[in-house]
């Protein structure tokens, strides 16, 4: 479990889950891939628990950048909704091949901007940033709250 002790924020995921993205950002390796995070918030809205991702269906991706498109992912997130507990989107996941899980300044704006969308459902969206470098795999997650990025341990 991944914790933000200061703000009583905690995170978890399963590790077949991380397996399954390291393994698809491995595929596109040189280029960074990612995509959509699935889950949900405790009524508490303290812990979250990423389960699922969806992939995006139009995508671009570069050594230094990923970009992705939302067409046709409403069908699949709804049928996640239908789930109980009902799962929707929490954030975006992407890699960082050849580089350290720490977020760029396009990232910290992609979720800024995710946050402030009004169409977006959540106010504390999720970022994982798998970074690969000296072919070790780190693991960064981080939360959008209160206006800034902070990063569970």
């Amino acid at each position: 479990m991944y914790k933000i002790k200061e703000l009583g924020l905690t995170l978890d995921i399963d590790g077949d889950l991380i397996s399954n993205l390291v393994y698809i950002g491995k595929k596109h390796y040189p280029n960074e891939f990612g995509g959509f995070l699935i889950g949900y918030y405790s009524e508490s809205q303290n812990h979250l628990r990423i389960t699922d991702t969806i992939l995006p269906n139009k995508y671009k991706g570069t050594p230094y950048m990923f970009e992705r498109d939302a067409i046709g992912i409403e069908d699949k997130l709804n049928q996640f909704y239908k789930e109980e507990p009902k799962k929707y989107y929490v954030g975006e996941w992407h890699t960082h091949p050849n580089n350290l899980a720490i977020p760029s300044a396009i990232d910290i704006k992609t979720v800024n901007s995710i946050a402030d969308d009004p169409e977006v459902s959540i106010k504390n969206p999720a970022l994982l940033i798998i970074g690969c470098a000296n072919n070790e795999i780190e693991l960064g997650f981080y939360v959008h709250f209160k206006n800034k990025i902070y990063r569970y341990e």
